[in-house]
């Protein structure tokens, strides 16, 4: 894992293998840019697909969404204790692939953003090219207890 993610795992509930953020590179009441790098010994890969392996179109969605609530909670939008999870989507739309080895630059924009919901937009570029897009509703509440 790399040591640039701890301040993110600070910042959000996932935890490898189902980080998706590396980098909070800035944040602010209006945009959100952060950054992974998609190893290509990450597991999925190997399924998907063997011969021709790209990063799930869900998965760059969730990049996104992480990469939004990191942005809020760095903020001091979302206390410690607030939990944020994906609610709709809409909009999706993957332009180019994600390979083994990119780096991708994830820029999240905030459309509206309240004490029960967040409306966020997000793109991620590789090399400078939009490989995917999308809307989406995240969902705020307290924090559920820890399953027994």
């Amino acid at each position: 894992m790399s040591e640039r993610m701890q301040p993110v795992m600070d910042l959000i509930t996932q935890r490898p293998p189902f980080l998706f953020l590396e980098e909070l590179i800035s944040a602010d009441e209006q945009t959100t840019v952060g950054r992974k790098y998609f190893d290509p010994e990450l597991e999925f890969f190997k399924g998907h697909f063997p011969k021709y392996p790209v990063v799930p179109g869900v998965l760059l969605i969730e990049t996104m969404a992480q990469c939004g609530g990191a942005g809020l909670r760095q903020i001091g939008f979302l206390a410690p204790e607030v939990f944020f999870v994906l609610g709709t989507v809409e909009k999706a739309k993957f332009r180019n692939q994600v390979r083994p080895g990119d780096v991708a630059i994830i820029e999240v924009k905030n459309l509206r953003v309240s004490h029960t919901m967040v409306r966020q937009s997000g793109t991620i570029t590789v090399n400078g090219k939009l490989a995917a897009e999308a809307t989406w509703m995240c969902m705020l509440g307290a924090q559920p207890k820890p399953a027994v």
